[in-house]
Parts: structure tokens; C-alpha cells; sequence
């Protein structure tokens, strides 16, 4: 008796029998994706996480910058002030009455340090000068007596000069002075001071003893003045500390020449804002010559 073998149904067999029985082709996922415009955004707290460093970094190079330039700015305006004040134009006041009946006290001055040649700070030396002074130029300049104060007088004797006076009357070179601006309020004395005998070596005609010359505030000299120095008068004569008894000044101790007042008011001591209310309006602006 023969048997037949039937070879056991495997899986391609069966599969190629499934297919060529159902023509429908496997089923694929077909889920939709979201249009282009609608893609997936990213949270709100990953967007401030990753704007936040820009946003600081761009804030602390603004705010450094802003204050760069203002640094900028003011070291600008400080290197400007000292440079206008040290070579140019400078403030000074008015402390005493020398010189009244041209400036007075309270007066606040601007002077022009540039016209005589200004002092460079830390030297000796002075820039180049654009003028001398000259007899009846008001200066101001640092006494011989004392380097830590500014005095303001009239410069009555230049380099070369023989000046004298006598009862108060000013002569140069022999001739003697019309000065307008000189003030005398003491006609009924004449105090000699000691002080004065610093005038010896210039006298013209030297006294055979020291006793022979008795200067006094309204009579002295004649004496010469000598190169590179300058005499210097207050207008008020009969009160002020001036070449008369301390010397000559030098070209190198003057500051400058005074322009104008810029701001002028009367010292009273019972009003608390004298500086306010004391205020000489008709004084400010006028020019000092």
C-alpha cells in the first residue's frame, strides 16, 4: 500500500494564498501631521529661559556704556574748567578797601590770565605773554611778602622809571600824575613807617646815612625801578598795603589783569543772606580799568 505525503502547509504558502484571495494591500498608519504653520512651539518658560541671558547681556552692555559716556563727559568738563581757570580766565574777591573807588569790597572779579603770560602749574615758567603790563593797568599778583595771598593794585611804575611822592601827589620821570581814580581820605596825616626803608638802595641820590631819609606814606623817593620790576599803588592811598612799604613786585608774581565784575554784594553781618540781599546790581558787569 503506498501513502502519499503531503508536505505540512508553511506560512508563505499560506500568505500567498491569503493574498492572491484578498487583492487589499496591508493597512499603514495614516495619521495626519499638523498643517506647517502649526507646528509644535516650544513652552513659555523654555522661550524666557533661552531670551533671558540676551535680554540681561544686552542690558548690562547698555548700562555700561551710558555710564562710559557720562564718565566721558565729565572728565571732559573737569579737564575743560581746569584748563580755562589755570591758562585763561579765573575768579578771584575783593577782601579789603585798597582800592576803593575802583573796586570794592565784595566784588567778585574775572581775570584774564592769559594777557601776561599764564603760569604753567608744578614750573617757573609762563607761556608766551601777549602784552606788559603797564603804568595804570589794574593787576592782580602775588605780593613778595606773603605767596599765599592775591593782591590787587595799580601798576603806577614800569622798568626804567623814577617815581616820587610828594604830599601825596604821584610824579614819574619828573612829571607829576593826573589819576583820577586816586582816593584820599586822611588829608590831616602823614605816617612814616619803618617799613619803607627798603627804598634806600634805589633812591636816586643816596643819603649819607639812613637818618637822612625819613619816607613817609604821602613823601618818599625819588626812586628807580629797577629791570623786570613793577611799583604798585592802591587807589585808595591813605589805605593800602602796596609797594610803598613791602617793594617791588615781579613780573612773575603777577596773575593777570582783571576784566570785569561778575558778581558784587555789601557784607552785612545782621543779615543772614547778605549775599542775597546785599547784591550791588548796578555793579555787576562793569568792566575794571
Amino acid at each position: 500500500m503506498y501513502h502519499t505525503a503531503e508536505a505540512p502547509a508553511g506560512p508563505s504558502t499560506t500568505a500567498g494564498a491569503s493574498f492572491r484571495g484578498n487583492r487589499t494591500p496591508p493597512r499603514m498608519d495614516t495619521t495626519p501631521l499638523p498643517p506647517f504653520g502649526d507646528a509644535p512651539r516650544p513652552s513659555t518658560r523654555v522661550v524666557e529661559q533661552l531670551t533671558r541671558p540676551a535680554d540681561e547681556s544686552r542690558g548690562s552692555i547698555s548700562t555700561g556704556r551710558w555710564m562710559w559716556e557720562w564718565t566721558k563727559a565729565i572728565c571732559t568738563a573737569v579737564l575743560l574748567f581746569l584748563g580755562i581757570r589755570t591758562f585763561l580766565v579765573e575768579a578771584f574777591k575783593i577782601p579789603t578797601g585798597s582800592m576803593e573807588g575802583t573796586l570794592m569790597v565784595g566784588d567778585f572779579l574775572l581775570v584774564n590770565k592769559a594777557v601776561y603770560g599764564a603760569e604753567v602749574p608744578g614750573t617757573h615758567s609762563h607761556l608766551p605773554a601777549f602784552t606788559e603790563p603797564g603804568r595804570g593797568d589794574v593787576v592782580v599778583f602775588v605780593p613778595p611778602e606773603d605767596s599765599t595771598k592775591n593782591f590787587v593794585k595799580r601798576i603806577v611804575g614800569v622798568p626804567g622809571d623814577t617815581l616820587e611822592m610828594r604830599d601825596k601827589t604821584l610824579l614819574v620821570n619828573g612829571h607829576p600824575q593826573v589819576e583820577p581814580y586816586a582816593r584820599h581820605i586822611d588829608p590831616l596825616s602823614d605816617p612814616a613807617d619803618a617799613r619803607m626803608m627798603w627804598q634806600v638802595p634805589y633812591l636816586v641820590h643816596r643819603p649819607a646815612s639812613l637818618s637822612d631819609y625819613r619816607p613817609s606814606r604821602d613823601t618818599w623817593g625819588p626812586i628807580v625801578v629797577p629791570p623786570g620790576k613793577y611799583f604798585g599803588l592802591g587807589d585808595n592811598r591813605d589805605n593800602s598795603d602796596d609797594s610803598r612799604y613791602w617793594g617791588f613786585l615781579g613780573k612773575e608774581s603777577v596773575r593777570g589783569r582783571p576784566m570785569f565784575i561778575y558778581y558784587s554784594f555789601e557784607r552785612d553781618l545782621s543779615q543772614p543772606l547778605d549775599w542775597l540781599t546785599g547784591v550791588r546790581w548796578r555793579r555787576i558787569g562793569e568792566v575794571v580799568h
